[in-house]
């Protein structure tokens, strides 16, 4: 396969053009991530390849690192049996999230996209809020957001749900879909023309792999029933990889998260309220925060039941986690320029006294 088939184009030849002309240096795209272990496609095949040392000196965050899809520098000489990625070139899009746990840093989940599959069942783990939340993620990262709702013959109230669904999309296309019986499989397909790459995200059990079996013609991902009881999934993908389809589309498959905690979204929340931001502008006053201040729109419409208070209460909730996150991001932020001081000073007195021996 060409590179072309990976998706390269004429934006990421330009961001090579910086390396193009240093000796055993190509561009390849990251296919698989496995504890800093990377499979890549190269114009020669694939190979596997390590972050160059340089690299990872230099990172200051997790997000600097590669991340499947990503187009990246790799160093291979001839006598060597797997390469050393140098560079990450520029992202067209990424799609990513706060790490989970305690550490503030962000983890790319998908890089490169062109279309961003949110993938969440009807059945009971249905939920219109958490949907909210992948497609403003979705928005934020610069790809095509597309909602696919699955498992419909589990959906107690099928109608309700994908008008639930379609509310909180808005402008986003809302298709149903049966990866079990290969229903709207083809609506899916339309979006993955050759070249083109997909991500799948959604919680673990939503029918990803799944679907990917479906779009390849064979069984190319593990999978497993969800638990009857609270229809929670098993983690059968347990990393993620970018598979290239026969119509010469390319998908990322990841595993299902229990949680997407934000990351930069200011963006994202925008378009994913359209109908708050747009009753906003009605307010009385410009700064009003929708909390109780006299003359505004916003709880002017839910008092009137033209807006759902559950869409408000969800909209504070969002936006007061971004501005959580914005206090720890400057903390560390802080934090990383005293550290580098120290450094930078530490380095300093060990120069001078060089000089002074």
């Amino acid at each position: 396969m060409s590179l072309a088939d990976f998706g390269w184009d004429a934006h990421f030849e330009a961001a090579f053009a910086a390396f193009a002309g240093k000796a055993d240096v190509q561009p390849a795209r990251v296919l698989i991530e496995f504890n800093h272990n990377y499979r890549i496609a190269a114009a020669q095949g694939e190979i596997d390849a390590v972050i160059a040392g340089r690299v990872k000196h230099h990172a200051t965050s997790r997000a600097d690192l590669p991340a499947v899809g990503d187009w990246v520098v790799v160093r291979k000489r001839p006598d060597e049996d797997r390469g050393a990625i140098v560079a990450v070139l520029e992202r067209r899009s990424r799609f990513s999230r706060r790490m989970a746990g305690q550490v503030t840093d962000e983890q790319v989940v998908a890089a490169n996209a062109d279309v961003v599959f949110v993938v969440m069942a009807m059945d009971d783990d249905f939920s219109p809020r958490r949907l909210e939340r992948y497609l403003l993620m979705g928005r934020e990262s610069g790809a095509s957001p597309v909602v696919l709702l699955t498992k419909p013959d589990l959906a107690d109230d099928l109608p309700e749900r994908v008008a639930a669904a379609v509310a909180v999309a808005g402008d986003v296309p809302v298709h149903v879909v049966s990866p079990k019986t290969s229903q709207g499989i083809e609506l899916v397909a339309q979006y993955l023309t050759a070249g083109r790459t997909a991500a799948l995200l959604g919680s673990s059990g939503v029918g990803k792999s799944t679907i990917i079996n479906r779009l390849a013609g064979a069984d190319r991902q593990r999978t497993r029933e969800v638990r009857a009881a609270d229809s929670k999934g098993r983690h059968t993908t347990t990393h993620r990889e970018l598979v290239v389809l026969p119509n010469g589309g390319l998908i990322i498959d990841t595993p299902g998260m229990r949680e997407l905690q934000l990351w930069d979204a200011t963006g994202g929340i925008r378009e994913t309220f359209e109908d708050v931001e747009t009753l906003a502008e009605e307010c009385r006053f410009t700064d009003c925060r929708h909390r109780g201040e006299p003359g505004c729109a916003v709880a002017a419409a839910v008092a009137a039941d033209t807006l759902p208070a559950v869409r408000v209460e969800s909209y504070h909730r969002l936006q007061d986690e971004l501005a959580y996150l914005a206090r720890q991001q400057d903390e560390r932020a802080q934090i990383e320029e005293k550290r580098r001081g120290k450094i930078g000073a530490k380095a300093l007195r060990q120069h001078l006294k060089s000089k002074r021996g």
